[in-house]
C-alpha cells in the first residue's frame, strides 16, 4: 500500500453520535449503529431498523417501559472498514466516549483483525470522551479538518486536543431511566430518583456530574441556559471560537423555542440536533441541553 497517508481519509462513527442518515451523507460519514430493543430479545439498528422518532414515540406510549441498547460488534466495524480498506483509504473512526460502552474496544478489535489479513492498512480509532450531539458536532469537526486537505496524521492529536475542550449542560423530566440504567453515578448520589425534581446535569470529559435542581422544567431551561452562560464567562470563551449545538429528545417544538432563547443570550444561533436512542433510553423521552465544543482553528 503506497502512499496512504496523502489520500483522503474515510471517517466512520458509531451511531451514538446522532448526525443521522442524511446529514451523515452529506459529509460523506459511515455511521455503524447500536441496536435497540425493547422487549430484550428483537434488537433493530437504531435509525436504519427504527427511527429515533419511533422509540421516542413508544416510550411515551409505554410509560414504565425502559428501553436497552447493544453495542456495536466488532463485526459491524469490519463490515464498515473493509471496503475502504480494500480500496487503500485511510479511515479516522471516532466513537462515544468508553465510559460509557465498549463501542472503542469493539472498533480496536476490528481494527486488529483487518491489519491482520491487511498488514498496511491505516485505521486511527479515537475514544472522544464524548456523547450526543456534542459527539457529532465533534465528528463534523473532523470531517471540516478532512474537507480542508488536512491529513489524517495531522488530524487526530489536533483531534485528541479539541475533545477535551467539549461541555453539555442539560435536564430531563425524571430521574427514573438513568437509575435504572445504573448511569447516574454522581447525579443520583446527590438527587434521589423518586423526588419530583428536575435535575441540572453537566458532562465533561466522558462523565456526568450534578449540578443542582429545579422544580419546574421552564426554570430548569432557564438554568441551563444560565450554565451555558457562566461556564463562557469563567473561562473567558468566546462562543464564535466554538460550535454550539442544542440537542432535544421527543419535542422538537420546545427544543426550537429553547435554542432561540439561547440564541438571544449567547449572540449565535445553536445547531439543532435530536438526541439519539443510545443516549435516550437512559435519559426518557425529554432530555433537552445545550453544548459547545472548540472549532479546530482554535487549538
Amino acid at each position: 500500500m503506497s502512499d496512504n497517508i496523502s489520500k483522503p481519509f474515510q471517517i466512520v462513527s458509531d451511531g451514538a453520535c446522532d448526525l443521522g442518515l442524511e446529514a451523515a451523507k452529506r459529509h460523506q460519514i459511515e455511521l455503524v449503529p447500536f441496536y435497540v430493543t425493547f422487549d430484550g430479545q428483537r434488537y433493530v439498528k437504531e435509525e436504519k431498523e427504527m427511527k429515533v422518532r419511533e422509540i421516542y414515540q413508544k416510550m411515551k406510549d409505554l410509560p414504565g417501559t425502559f428501553p436497552k441498547t447493544s453495542l456495536p460488534t466488532a463485526m459491524d466495524y469490519i463490515e464498515a472498514f473493509k471496503p475502504y480498506v480494500e480500496r487503500e483509504i485511510p479511515i479516522l473512526c471516532i466513537c462515544l466516549s468508553a465510559k460509557f460502552t465498549g463501542s472503542y474496544n469493539s472498533a480496536q478489535l476490528a481494527k486488529e483483525e483487518l491489519r491482520g489479513k491487511y498488514p498496511g492498512a491505516r485505521i486511527e480509532v479515537i475514544d472522544s470522551t464524548l456523547a450526543t450531539v456534542l459527539q457529532g458536532s465533534f465528528v463534523l469537526e473532523a470531517a471540516r479538518m478532512r474537507d480542508q486537505g488536512i491529513s489524517l496524521e495531522e488530524t487526530v492529536p489536533v483531534l485528541e486536543r479539541l475533545k477535551k475542550t467539549g461541555r453539555i449542560f442539560f435536564t430531563i423530566d425524571t430521574m427514573e431511566y438513568l437509575a435504572h440504567g445504573g448511569r447516574a453515578g454522581k447525579v443520583l448520589s446527590t438527587i434521589g430518583a423518586k423526588l419530583p425534581l428536575k435535575p441540572l446535569i453537566v458532562m465533561k470529559e466522558g462523565e456526568l456530574f450534578p449540578s443542582g435542581v429545579s422544580r419546574s422544567r421552564r426554570h430548569a431551561l432557564h438554568k441551563v441556559i444560565h450554565m451555558m452562560e457562566s461556564f463562557c464567562a469563567e473561562n473567558h470563551v468566546s462562543t464564535r471560537e466554538y460550535r454550539v449545538m442544542t440537542g432535544y429528545g421527543y419535542d422538537r417544538e420546545e427544543c426550537e423555542a429553547f435554542s432561540k432563547e439561547l440564541a438571544q443570550k449567547i449572540g449565535i444561533e445553536p445547531e439543532m440536533m435530536q438526541i439519539g436512542a443510545t443516549i435516550g433510553v437512559h435519559t426518557g423521552p425529554d432530555p433537552i441541553g445545550t453544548g459547545l465544543i472548540r472549532k479546530f482553528e482554535t487549538i
